[in-house]
Parts: structure tokens; sequence; C-alpha cells
């Protein structure tokens, strides 16, 4: 890569970064301006242009990367636990709750879009949630005894138990989040269960 291709990915870069920290509870993406995320990256308005067509161009890149960050960071727990770490779902929950502490913004805007007025964002973000459920219910298939249905119910039950929690923990104390965690964890053992339940008696009907 050039000098010149250096810079524009470095620029392109600081938009995202100056998009993602501008975002609150209060301040959602659709309250984002090209100005204000251009002065943060430290560029002039016009400039935005060489990067991204507009600020839904920013965006939908944004739940791209936001969904990619969070599927990778759920990669690297399995690997942990395939190489003989504690429980899967507990490496799991602690992965994803150290995912929200870590990047809230990220996650916020995942969860803001998720159900915004934009289509093409909820459908960015129901993309992005359609390959987690793949993921793990790939993962399901080759770690359990569930067939793919069983697997892909599970990890659809587990999303919605994971994502409400996520949105949980954005406005509690770490205290609070600890708590939260421990209570996820249970109910995702009790999904688990109920799932390796069903299972069972499919196989004996």
């Amino acid at each position: 890569m050039g000098v010149r291709a250096q810079q524009k990915e470095k620029t392109r870069r600081s938009l995202i970064d100056a998009a993602f920290n501008q975002l609150s509870a209060e301040h959602g993406f659709s309250n984002l301006s090209l100005r204000e995320v251009a002065r943060e990256a430290g560029i002039a308005p016009t400039s935005f242009y060489r990067h991204f067509k507009d600020m839904d161009e920013l965006g939908l890149t944004m739940v791209d990367e936001g969904g990619l960050m969070l599927r990778q960071l759920m990669r690297k727990a399995r690997q942990r636990i395939n190489k003989g770490g504690s429980s899967t779902i507990r490496i799991s929950t602690d992965t994803f709750m150290e995912f929200v502490t870590s990047h809230p913004n990220v996650f916020r805007l995942l969860l803001q879009e998720r159900s915004g007025n934009s289509a093409a964002f909820r459908q960015a973000v129901n993309r992005e949630i359609r390959h987690f459920v793949e993921e793990l219910t790939d993962y399901l298939t080759h770690s359990t005894t569930l067939d793919k249905t069983l697997a892909t119910l599970q990890s659809e039950a587990m999303l919605v138990i994971v994502f409400n929690a996520g949105a949980e923990a954005l406005d509690i104390t770490a205290q609070g989040r600890q708590e939260l965690a421990e209570r996820v964890i249970l109910q995702l053992h009790m999904i688990a269960n109920g799932a390796q339940s069903m299972q069972i008696t499919t196989e004996n009907e």
C-alpha cells in the first residue's frame, strides 16, 4: 500500500472512530451531523466525501464493523474453551460483557439501529445478528449432540437473552454487571439444558 493509500485509510479510520466516539444513550447515530464527525476527525467537511458517499454509508460501515468485532471476540472465546478453559457459557458471557464494557458505543449502535427508523440499518444489524446465530449454531452442532434445528433455536434464544442483558449492562455499575452476568449464565444454562432434553426426547420417539 502506497503512502497516499495509507493516509486515505488512516483518515477513513479517523472518521469511523470519531462517529463512534460521539454516540451515547441520548445521542444516536441519526443525531450525528457530518460536520460534527468531520470536526472530531480533524478534517474539512468537504473531505468527508472522499471516503464515504454520505452519512448512511458511514453508519452501515460502522454496523458491519461492530458486528464483525463482536463475532471475532466470540471466536476467540470459543478457542479458549477448546483449549480446556472453563464453562462454555461462562466464558462466552464474560467475553460479551467485556465487549459491552470496553466498547459501549459499538454495542449501543447495534442496539439502537436494530429497531431504528432506517430499513437499511435494521437490515444491516439483522444480517450481523444472523451471522452471529449461524456461527453459534455451527459451534453447537459440532460440540454437542444437538441437531441443526435445535442448535439454531438454542442460538436464537441465547442471543435474545444476551442482547437484552447487554442493553441493561450499559447503564449499571460494575457490581451490577457482575450480578447480571451471573443471572444470564443461569438463564443460558436453562436454555441449553432444555434444548438437550428436547434432543433426547426426539431421539427416543
